[in-house]
């Protein structure tokens, strides 16, 4: 889903949305936070550990930024998001001073919120890692790497960085990587044809950032001196981060797991960079829902290959249980993509769902079906990506017979979140 805790609260469950709160990124807040422990575990996680697994949390993993419930303004509160999951929850704010200021955070302590939106959504500061909370993160997490190689019982390890979420911001080494003059800009940056406006939307978790150079809105095209300035500063965050992997890779080698230790790297949704005219997330567009995913365990048959199998977030979970010899709890919603994993070219299911805003979201191998269920006009779009994989041109009304057999298939992710 393109939105953090709603595909969060997925992942880590294993189920596809079947209530609106599971569109909310409130999920784990409203559902999760106030239950006492149940038979059926909350999370994977939390399965883990009933599998004397020890595990740890850092950083943002759930929905909240350091796991506790509280808001963008308020002081960290003692309540867990997860509150059977984690044997340690651990984050450093820095000088932040509470995870959603970090979150929010610029290079001199200061925040989003506490600055009234009057920021800009970048930031290059002269700075090291842990100039920035991402580089905290790691720093912490090198530490409870070696703490935990000297314990005597597997563990689940869950680190969770921001960027590169808004605002980008990045040590000024990041950004040096690029000449930004010849980064590509959006590959369509016109409004899609024949879709409602409905199904795009103004900017708007962008443009709280009100010292942008320019203002973000459905049909408005930056000047490509501007995108390509928020471009450089996203690929800044990209590289950050892929640095900070870099060396957690390290410590495991450093600590003597790496021969033993699965490493799962995901992301809860896209991000359209000027795309269809967006800035964010919060489309059932393939950028806003397609995100990375990389999967490695020692002896596995084809490192590093890359894959064209349909691949949902609620898959990691059953997958981590194939591979690690656990039996499931119960039912869920994913399938394990072990199969993938031995043979890249292996499939596990025909279609990958996603859900916003009143809409499902089909994926096949060729085609994008998108049904809103509401009383609007231009209810379908469909996008075939042999033909248009920048998904520029709904074209739908001209193929009815085509979109009532896809429907059939739509309808089996339709999990009774909305009326037929």
């Amino acid at each position: 889903m393109p939105t953090c805790g709603a595909s969060r609260h997925s992942l880590l469950t294993g189920i596809r949305p079947n209530k609106p709160i599971h569109l909310n990124n409130h999920a784990m807040y409203d559902e999760l936070a106030p239950q006492a422990e149940k038979e059926f575990p909350e999370t994977f996680v939390h399965h883990f550990k009933r599998q004397q697994y020890y595990t740890v949390g850092i950083g943002k993993i759930s929905h909240s930024t350091d796991g506790y419930v509280y808001g963008y303004e308020e002081e960290k509160s003692d309540v867990r998001e997860l509150p059977h999951s984690w044997d340690e929850l651990l984050f450093d704010a820095g000088k932040w001073k509470t995870g959603w200021n970090a979150f929010f955070g610029y290079a001199d302590g200061s925040n989003r919120q506490g600055m009234k939106k009057q920021v800009k959504p970048y930031e290059a500061a002269d700075v090291d890692d842990g100039g920035y909370p991402d580089g905290l993160t790691t720093r912490l997490a090198i530490d409870k790497l070696k703490d935990l190689s000297g314990k005597n019982q597997p563990f689940l390890l869950a680190v969770g960085y921001f960027k590169p979420h808004l605002p980008f911001t990045a040590p000024q080494k990041y950004w040096d990587l690029y000449n930004r003059d010849q980064l590509p800009l959006a590959h369509i940056k016109d409004l899609p044809q024949n879709v409602h406006m409905a199904s795009l939307h103004n900017s708007s978790e962008f443009n709280s950032y009100e010292q942008g150079d320019e203002k973000a809105g459905a049909g408005i095209v930056f000047s490509d001196a501007y995108a390509r300035k928020l471009i450089h500063a996203y690929y800044a965050c990209v590289s950050y981060i892929d640095a900070q992997i870099g060396q957690l890779i390290k410590a495991l080698e450093e600590n003597g797991l790496a021969d033993n230790t699965v490493i799962v790297l995901w992301s809860d949704h896209g991000w359209h960079l000027g795309d269809h005219t967006i800035w964010g997330k919060h489309t059932l567009f393939e950028k806003a829902l397609k995100s990375p995913l990389i999967v490695y365990y020692p002896g596995m048959n084809a490192p590093g290959k890359a894959t064209s199998a349909l691949v949902e977030t609620v898959d990691i979970y059953p997958t981590l249980l194939d591979i690690c010899g656990i039996p499931a709890p119960g039912k869920l919603d994913g399938k394990s993509l072990y199969p993938v994993l031995q043979n890249p070219d292996n499939q596990v299911q025909k279609a990958a769902y996603s859900y916003f805003r009143n809409g499902i979201s089909m994926r096949t191998d060729r085609y994008r079906l998108t049904r809103y269920y509401r009383g609007e006009e231009a209810r379908t779009e469909l996008y075939d990506h042999l033909t248009d994989p920048h998904e520029t041109i709904n074209i739908a009304d001209e193929n009815q017979k085509l979109v009532k057999k896809l429907s059939k298939l739509l309808e089996k992710g339709n999990t009774g979140l909305y009326d037929q």
